[in-house]
C-alpha cells in the first residue's frame, strides 16, 4: 500500500494502544456519518505487533491499589469480554497472594473492587489462605502468605493472535495499515504549535491530527515533539521537586517453563487463573539450595498454550540511562529481551517450587522464549495519556499497556470532543498540581 501524502488521522504505532485507537475512532467517525471522511492511517517501522504487544505475557487484570488504575482496568476487562474470540482472550481469572506487608493494600483493594461491582473473593490469614489454595492446588506450599485476593474476571490473553484480531477488526472499519514505515520527526506550523505533517522514511505525510502510541519508544517521540526532558514535580508534603527526569527504564524479565500446559491444573482438572504471589518469605534455590533473597519478592504465572508452558516473570530492575541519551531502539535485533539472565531463571523457576511442590527439580525445564522487554515509565511508573502540540494525543502507557485494551476507545472519545472522567487523572499536569497516585507496599514498580 503506497505511502498518502495527505491523510486526517495518522496513528503511530501497530501495537495495543495504536491499533485500539484507530478501530475505535473509525467507528466513532462511522456513527457521526463521517465515515467516508474517516481518512486513519496506521503507521508502524515494523510489523503490527512488532513491539512491546507482541512479546506481552498477555495478563489481563484489576489488581491496583491505585483506585484510578483500578477503574481503568475495570473498563479494559469489559473490552477484553466484549469480543473474546477475536481478542484470544482467556477470561481464567486472576489471583494476588501476598504477605502481612501487603494485607491491608490489598483489602483495601478488594473493598474498593466491591464498590465498582468487580467481582472478586478475599481470604484472610495464613490457615484459611493455605485451606483456599489447597482447594485448588493439592501441592500448594508457599509460606508466608496471610491474604489472597480472588478475582474473578481477567485472565490473560494471546498477544499475537489478539493483535492480529484487533488489526482485522481495525481494516474492516476502513483503517488503513501501513507496515515497514519509520517516522523520523514531525514539522509544525509557522503560526501554531500544532502538527502539520509526519516525516517518514519515506516521504511526509499531511495531517490533522496524530496520535502516538509507541509504547518503550515513546521517550524518543517526546524529544521528536521537543517536550521538556524534566519535569517539576509537587509531593505529597507540598515540596516542588525540580529536574525530575520525565523518562525511566527498567528491564523486565518473563520464561517459560518448558512443560504441558496441563502440567498445571487445578484439582478439578481446569485451567487455573493466573497467579501473582508475592512474600517476604526466605527463597532458596531450586537448583543449588543457596539463599537467593531474604526480602520482599514477587512473581507471576501461568499455564499458556501459545507459549506451550507455563509462563511468567518477576520483578523488574532499573536500566541506568542519562536522560540525554541518543534515542535507544528498546526491541532491536540485538536486544537483551530475548536472553534472561542466569539470575531470573534461577529466581523463577525456585519461586515455582516455593509455591508447587510439582515444580521442584524442573529448572531444567526453562526455555527462553520472546517475552519481557526495556519498559518505558513515566516519574511515578503510571501512565500519561494527554494532548500535546496542540493537536497530538500521546499514549505513555508506563508499560501497563497490554492490559488496557480499552483506553483506545476512551483515547477516540476524547479525540471526537468528548472527555473521559477515567483518563482525568492520568494527564501530564497531575505532578506539578500534586494530584499523584498512591503508592502501595507491593515489590513491582507499576503497583
Amino acid at each position: 500500500m503506497p505511502l498518502p501524502s495527505k491523510a486526517r488521522y495518522v496513528v503511530i504505532g501497530a501495537g495495543i494502544h495504536g491499533l485500539s485507537t484507530a478501530y475505535h475512532l473509525a467507528g466513532k467517525l462511522k456513527s457521526r456519518g463521517r465515515g467516508a471522511k474517516a481518512d486513519i492511517v496506521v503507521l508502524d517501522k515494523g510489523k503490527v505487533g512488532a513491539g512491546a504487544s507482541g512479546i506481552a505475557c498477555g495478563v489481563v487484570r484489576n489488581n491496583y491499589f491505585q483506585p484510578a488504575m483500578r477503574e481503568l482496568m475495570a473498563h479494559s476487562v469489559g473490552v477484553w469480554e466484549s469480543d473474546p474470540e477475536a481478542y484470544s482472550y482467556h477470561p481464567v481469572g486472576y489471583m494476588q497472594i501476598s504477605p502481612e506487608v501487603m494485607h491491608k493494600d490489598v483489602a483495601s483493594i478488594y473493598e474498593q473492587q466491591k464498590a465498582i461491582g468487580y467481582e472478586s473473593d478475599f481470604i484472610e490469614g495464613a490457615p484459611d489462605c493455605s485451606r483456599y489454595m489447597t482447594g485448588l492446588f493439592d501441592d500448594w506450599q508457599a509460606r508466608g502468605i496471610t491474604s489472597v485476593l480472588h478475582e474473578k474476571r481477567g485472565g490473560y490473553a494471546n498477544n499475537m493472535a489478539s493483535l492480529e484480531g484487533l488489526s482485522r477488526k481495525a481494516r474492516n472499519a476502513g483503517v488503513r495499515i501501513l507496515e515497514g514505515v519509520g517516522v523520523t520527526g514531525f514539522e509544525f506550523g509557522q503560526h501554531s504549535n500544532a502538527i502539520s505533517a509526519v516525516e517518514t522514511d519515506q516521504g511526509r505525510i499531511e495531517c490533522d491530527y496524530v496520535v502516538i502510541g509507541v509504547g518503550p519508544w515513546v521517550r524518543n517521540f517526546w524529544d521528536m515533539l521537543g517536550l521538556p526532558k524534566t519535569i517539576s514535580i509537587k509531593g505529597r508534603d507540598g515540596t516542588m521537586h525540580h529536574d525530575v527526569p520525565m523518562w525511566h527504564f527498567w528491564q523486565l524479565e518473563e520464561g517459560v517453563l518448558a512443560v504441558d500446559p496441563g502440567f498445571l491444573t487445578t484439582n478439578d482438572g481446569t485451567m487455573p487463573p493466573v497467579i501473582h504471589v508475592d512474600t517476604d518469605a526466605p527463597l532458596y534455590s531450586d537448583k543449588t539450595g543457596k539463599l537467593i533473597t531474604e526480602d520482599l519478592w514477587g512473581v507471576y504465572y501461568k499455564p499458556d498454550f501459545h507459549f506451550n508452558g507455563v509462563q511468567g516473570g518477576a520483578m523488574p530492575y532499573k536500566v541506568k540511562t542519562p536522560v540525554d541519551e541518543v534515542a535507544i531502539d528498546p526491541y532491536g535485533p540485538k536486544s537483551p529481551e530475548f536472553v534472561a539472565s542466569e539470575e531470573f531463571v534461577d529466581m523463577w523457576t525456585s519461586a515455582l517450587a516455593f509455591c508447587h511442590k510439582r515444580f521442584e527439580g524442573k529448572h531444567v525445564s526453562y526455555h527462553e522464549e520472546k517475552s519481557g522487554g526495556i519498559g518505558c515509565f513515566t516519574p511515578d511508573s503510571f501512565p500519561v495519556f494527554d494532548v500535546f502540540r496542540e493537536n497530538c494525543y500521546v499514549v505513555a502507557d508506563s508499560n501497563h499497556g497490554y492490559k488496557m485494551l480499552g483506553v483506545g476507545a476512551l483515547v477516540a472519545e476524547e479525540i471526537t470532543g468528548g472527555r473521559s472522567a477515567l483518563l482525568e487523572p492520568f494527564r501530564l499536569s497531575r505532578y506539578a498540581e500534586g494530584r499523584l497516585h498512591p503508592v502501595s507496599n507491593s515489590p513491582f514498580p507499576w503497583s
